[in-house]
């Protein structure tokens, strides 16, 4: 690196450097690209467009009109045209040239002066360069789009195959590993495609990063008709519900939830599926099983074995000595009287199945769930208590739309001679 280099460098990226010099850099992958010291650079040189007002074009008040931006220009431009609002934006959604060969252009000139007017050369998909030349493109536009995102902000940037992992590289750099919310694969056809590619090509992608992953808030997505439908008062209770599992992940971590439950109806002992534990505390189960007419008592039931089985754990790490829940009395009367509370109807919250045989479960009421759902792979689960993690998930069109999708509405706006061939669809936005 040159001396005139680290002259532009700031505080925290000379740090960087001297750390990286001295053996002491972080840890994790570090991407090396030919020009990434310059476009690094070049994002402090960037000029914002020249704004002002054209009355004619505008509509409303004053006040009404002072809070629209229209920016005509490339789009590190119209960042750095945007810069004061650094820091302040809640989302970011973009959908960057694809790099599919002759879909966007790069002048060389920018490399160095990224003011220069050129529109630049046509990147053919021969250009042994062409991954290079995208990379320099990108990389100063994201480091901008991290500056201006607030401490709880989200991107959201789309691509397809040809730089998906330039551009998760790129972002785990930028923005940490651990920011990384998503990886959605969306359907952007229905229909096999002629490609010239031993499989047919058929989805995207959109890769979402949090500036901070602790502090970033994300919503759910609304609830459908067909989802409250499986809600039901089977048992005549006033209130619909769903049957859900009473236990819950991170047995290991938990093993005081991990224990057993004998059945009021059957005797049976029930532990939790392995590596896992009851999802209610203790006492609030205790009281709830009683409400089957059975009076439970609290038991060492000299069963490690089993509940290091059911915790997901080795023997030697298992919490020794946790008391199982266990009827107190007569395992003949008390499947007598919760049969009677049984046929009564308006069962307690747990229960054993619609005939007493299974195993302990849940009532969910639908006015506890919380009122969207978290995206999840092919959308198949739809209620959750809490917004999960999400992970790589794939989205169908029916739920994300299609390309075709997104043609047809932008010719309903503009007109059937717009010549985009590929448009993102509105209900994946």
């Amino acid at each position: 690196m040159e001396l005139e280099d680290l002259e532009l460098l700031s505080k925290d990226e000379l740090i960087e450097v001297v750390g990286r010099l001295q053996g002491e850099a972080e840890p994790g992958v570090k991407l090396t690209f030919p020009g990434k010291a310059t476009a690094r650079r070049i994002t402090r040189r960037v000029r914002p467009r020249v704004q002002r007002t054209i009355a004619k074009y505008g509509a409303g008040s004053d006040e009404d009109r002072a809070k629209n931006l229209l920016i005509e220009g490339d789009n590190l431009q119209a960042l750095a045209t945007l810069y004061k609002e650094r820091g302040n934006v809640d989302l970011i959604l973009t959908d960057p040239p694809y790099n599919t060969g002759g879909d966007w252009r790069y002048n060389d000139r920018w490399d160095e002066d990224p003011n220069d007017p050129g529109i630049g050369e046509l990147v053919r998909e021969d250009d042994r360069a062409r991954h290079t030349k995208w990379m320099k493109f990108m990389y100063p536009r994201l480091l901008l789009m991290k500056q201006m995102l607030k401490p709880t902000g989200v991107l959201a940037i789309c691509i397809d195959h040809r730089e998906l992992f330039h551009l998760g590289q790129m972002l785990d750099e930028l923005f940490g590993e651990q920011n990384r919310l998503a990886i959605i694969n969306w359907q952007k056809s229905y229909s096999p495609r002629s490609d010239k590619d031993h499989v047919s090509t058929a989805t995207e992608y959109v890769l979402v990063y949090a500036k901070d992953e602790e502090r970033a808030k994300t919503s759910l997505m609304p609830r459908s008709e067909e989802m409250d439908a499986r809600y039901q008062r089977r048992d005549g209770d006033p209130r619909a519900w769903k049957s859900s599992d009473l236990s819950a992940g991170k047995g290991p971590k938990n093993q005081g939830m991990v224990y057993a439950i004998q059945s009021p109806f059957t005797g049976e002992l029930h532990y939790p599926p392995e590596g896992n534990c009851w999802r209610m505390p203790r006492r609030e189960i205790k009281r709830i099983l009683e409400q089957w007419g059975v009076q439970y008592s609290e038991r060492d039931l000299k069963d490690d074995a089993r509940r290091a089985k059911a915790a997901g754990v080795r023997p030697d790490e298992v919490q020794p000595r946790v008391k199982g829940l266990v009827i107190k009395g007569s395992a003949k009367e008390a499947a007598t009287q919760a049969e009677e509370v049984l046929k009564k109807g308006r069962w307690p919250v747990i229960y054993f199945g619609v005939d007493g045989q299974g195993r302990p479960a849940h009532k969910r009421y639908l006015e506890d769930v919380k009122r969207g759902v978290v995206p999840m792979t092919f959308w198949a689960e739809d209620d959750h208590e809490f917004p999960a993690v999400l992970g790589s998930v794939s989205w169908e069109h029916e739920q994300s739309g299609h390309s075709q999708t997104g043609v047809n509405e932008l010719t309903a706006v503009v007109g059937p001679d717009h010549n985009f061939k590929t448009v993102k669809p509105l209900r994946l936005f």
